[in-house]
C-alpha cells in the first residue's frame, strides 16, 4: 500500500485531498477581491478640498 503513494502524481493527490480543495476553493477568490479591492483603492484620485 505504501507504494501506491509512491507512484500518486503530485496533482493526483491534490486533487484526492477534500480539505486542500476546501482550502484552496476559499482562499483563490478571497485573496483575488482583496488585490481588486486594493487596485480600486489605489486607483482613485485624491480628492481636492
Amino acid at each position: 500500500m505504501q507504494d501506491d503513494d509512491k507512484d500518486q502524481p503530485f496533482m493526483q493527490k491534490v486533487l484526492d485531498n477534500h480539505f486542500l480543495l476546501l482550502f484552496i476553493g476559499l482562499a483563490v477568490p478571497t485573496l483575488t477581491y482583496i488585490v481588486w479591492g486594493v487596485m480600486e483603492l489605489v486607483s482613485l484620485p485624491i480628492a481636492n478640498p
